[in-house]
């Protein structure tokens, strides 16, 4: 019996170090040295200044920036600590008032606009920390942000079009703009 006991606390022993501290830096360790700025958070520093990370959506509200996808994470957008999706239903009446309220806000802040609202402009993602929209949805706030900070259309288009993103080896994923990245080019237009 002592004899097992003791087998059985070595075995935990022995795989508690292998797959708790050795197999962790290991693949750590491999990482950082095959793809250091995924491995590091894609974080994106400006002069010194933290400014966000390409793989979490950030809020921009204001009317001369590209607007991402709207959160459900909950107490604050974008938190990655509460990450998930509202999972309410198309049919549940929640998420039909939420869907209406972003449409209303969307016109609002562009009443010239008559183009088709994309879903990703008004439905929050899974995760609720999606940095990217679709190149449709980039397109569909061209008039807003050209009226707001007075640039040419066919400039922000332009600017769209060298910041999208195609499918990774071609079957992964969807086309996409990654939000941070595309207001930061913004800016730099100026």
């Amino acid at each position: 019996m002592k004899r097992i006991l003791l087998q059985s606390v070595l075995a935990l022993l022995a795989l508690s170090v292998v797959t708790g501290i050795i197999y962790p830096l290991l693949v750590t360790a491999v990482a950082q040295l095959c793809c250091r700025a995924q491995a590091q958070g894609s974080l994106i520093e400006l002069n010194g200044r933290l400014l966000g990370s390409t793989l979490v959506g950030q809020s921009f509200d204001e009317p001369r920036y590209f607007w991402g996808r709207p959160s459900a994470t909950t107490p604050q957008p974008y938190n990655g600590a509460s990450s998930g999706g509202s999972n309410l239903s198309p049919t549940n009446a929640l998420q039909i008032e939420a869907v209406r309220a972003r449409v209303t806000a969307l016109q609002q802040a562009d009443p010239q606009n008559r183009l088709p609202i994309p879903v990703d402009l008004v439905t929050a993602s899974a995760s609720g920390l999606d940095p990217d929209i679709s190149p449709a949805a980039a397109q569909y706030q061209v008039t807003r942000i050209a009226r707001v900070r007075r640039i040419d259309p066919a400039r922000l288009r332009s600017l769209i079009a060298a910041h999208t993103q195609r499918r990774q080896w071609v079957i992964l994923g969807e086309v996409r703009v990654n939000v941070l990245e595309l207001n930061l080019a913004l800016d730099q237009l100026h």
